[in-house]
This record gives structure tokens, sequence and C-alpha cells, in this order.
């Protein structure tokens, strides 16, 4: 058994291995981590109540008793893996990685543990997150094709993280309609840091504009503030496309989901026009119901703009343009320099 450093231990390729229960692990694990639990939930709360009603001493006795009997499940596990070495880790870098570690070096040549464990992990997002990051914030009324423009972004090159992706979750009451269900906030967090930890930190890297929780799933603080103090990229596009853009989006996931989404935002769209929303889906009406329903959420996105409009270094205003044609004029916006600034007079 080795401890690794966070930094070694991200780095290395082994198969990564947790031994947290596994309802510390749903609630966030590392991405890439296999669960094999010294306790299951249940056998954790027995441990845990053993700890706290009588004393540790009884607690390590029952829960050697429970591992014991748990040693062929341990053995079988490791052994599926097929792998000549692992990484483990727990919550803390404590007793249960320990444990574990001593019973993978008699299955594997080496297990290497995490120091200071998964909390260590934790801590490493955050401070991640903290480092000044070179975001280009993608910034667009709702139906702007955002979301395409990035996919597109992507594909000539340039760095990207898809929020609403990672989130599995369009931003809104629509999307909460198309959305399978989401990651954790944890969850969440920890696939941001994946995924930033794939680029290039001195490259632009593309995001979308975005509340600070995508439906349930909220990101880094730090993450969050840094996307306020970014430069934005906006794009204009006009009534009709947006329309288009929304149909094909939506109009897919049927009227009752389409209702429901409408019943979802009645208080800030009003009564009326959330009724009347609804009776115009109901009719297959579509595009008529999406421009009530644009018509509230243009309202929204100025107030949202206006708080960050000295951040905008660019406007595009689409036509048009495909989507790789916007892309491209992106790109000549971000790698452009920043202009230049006439001199004052010294006073």
């Amino acid at each position: 058994m080795k401890s690794q450093s966070i930094t070694d231990f991200l780095a290395s390729s082994l198969p990564l291995i947790d031994v947290r229960s596994p309802g510390e692990f749903s609630v966030g694990h590392i991405p890439g981590a296999v669960n094999i639990p010294l306790f299951d939930d249940e056998e954790r709360a027995i441990v845990g109540t053993t700890y706290k009603q009588e004393s540790q001493e009884a607690a390590i006795r029952i829960g050697l008793k429970i591992a014991g009997e748990n040693m062929a499940k341990y053995m079988e596990a490791i052994d599926a893996l097929n792998a000549e070495a692992v990484r483990l880790h727990c919550w803390r870098g404590g007793m249960r990685s320990e444990s574990m570690a001593w019973l993978f070096d008699k299955l594997v040549s080496q297990t290497y543990v995490l120091e200071g464990g998964y909390k260590s992990y934790r801590q490493a997002v955050h401070n991640y997150f903290e480092k000044p990051l070179n975001l280009a914030i993608l910034t667009g009324n709702t139906g702007s094709g955002k979301t395409r423009i990035l996919h597109e972004l992507k594909e000539q090159g340039q760095q990207v993280i898809d929020l609403e992706g990672l989130a599995n979750h369009q931003g809104s009451s629509f999307g909460y309609q198309k959305s399978t269900g989401q990651p954790t906030t944890e969850q969440f967090q920890n696939n941001l840091f994946e995924a930033f930890s794939r680029l290039d930190p001195t490259k632009p890297i593309w995001l979308e504009d975005e509340s600070f929780c995508i439906g349930h799933a909220c990101m880094p603080e730090e993450l969050f503030q840094q996307m306020q103090e970014s430069p934005r990229y906006l794009v204009n596009v006009p009534l009709d496309r947006r329309l288009e853009n929304i149909l094909e989006d939506y109009s897919r996931i049927g009227p009752k989901k389409l209702i429901a989404a409408t019943r979802g935002i009645t208080k800030k769209l009003g009564k009326t026009q959330a009724e009347l929303a609804e009776t115009l889906i109901n009719e297959g009406s579509l595009k008529e119901a999406a421009a009530i329903l644009l018509a509230y959420y243009d309202k929204r996105y100025s107030k949202s703009l206006d708080k960050y409009r000295e951040k905008i270094v660019a406007t595009l205003e689409m036509e048009n343009e495909s989507d790789g044609e916007i892309s491209a004029r992106l790109i000549e916006a971000v790698t452009a320099p920043p202009p230049l600034r006439a001199c004052q007079p010294e006073p």
C-alpha cells in the first residue's frame, strides 16, 4: 500500500475504487470510480450507531465481523477488474481505505491510497475553480440555438463545456420536461471538474450563459462568480428563427409535457397568458403558443442582460447564417485583440 497526493492520484490511469457505502457514492464520486464498499448502507449505519452508543472499540469489532463475512465478495469484485494495480479511497483516508488496501495488496501488485480521501478530492474541486479561468460566455435570447452553436464551436476545434449537457437539464420549466434525471449537485460539480481538467487553461473555454443552478444541480460558487466577471459574446437571432428553433427543440415532447411546463411558470407568466398558451397547445398551434412564452422569456433575459451589458465584448447580428458560420464569427471575435483605448491627457 502506498499513499498518493491528490495530484498524483488523479494523474494515474489505474482502476479507481471507492470503498465508501453505496449511499455516499450515489451522492457524489470521482468520475470513473467503481464502488466496492467495505460496508453497505445498513452495515455502515450499524457500525456508526455502535460507535456513538457504545465505543470505538465495539464499533471496530463489529466492523471486523461484517468485513470478515464479506471477504469473498470483496475478492470477487477486485478479481473482476483484472488489474495488476489499483487506486482506492474512502471519505478521509482512514480505517476503511486502510482495511481494504490491506486486502487488495494480497490480490494485486500495488494499491495506491488517496491521502485525505474523497474529502481531499472535493477540496481540489473547489480549489481548481478558484484559479483564474479563460472563460468566454456565449449569451443570447431563448431560442437562439446557443447549445447547437457550442457544439459547432467544438467541431471547429474550440474548447467547450456543455453545462446543460452535464446537468442533463436545459435550465427552464420546459427543460425539466426533457430531462431524464439529473446528477446531484455534488456529482455535477465533480463532472465539471473532470471536464475542465482535460482542457488547456491558457486557451478560451466556451460556456453558455447560465443561472447558478441548472434545474436542481448547482455549479461551484467559484465557477459561477468567474462566469459573471468573464467576457460575453452576444448573438442576436431574429424572432422567427428563434421560434423555429424552439419548435424543433420542444415539439417532440408532446402537448402533455408542454402544458405541464407552461403551468410551471403560470405565476410569472400571468394566468391569462398561461391559459391562452395552454389553449393554443391543445389546438396544435404551437408556434403561436411559443410566441407567448418567448415574450415572457425575452423580458426576463432583458433584465438579466442589463446587469452584464458592460461585459459584452462582441455582438453578432444573425440573419440567415448557418451554425458553422456563426461559430466562425465567434472564433474570430474571441481571438481578436482587444480594442486600443484612447490615451488620456495627463492632468
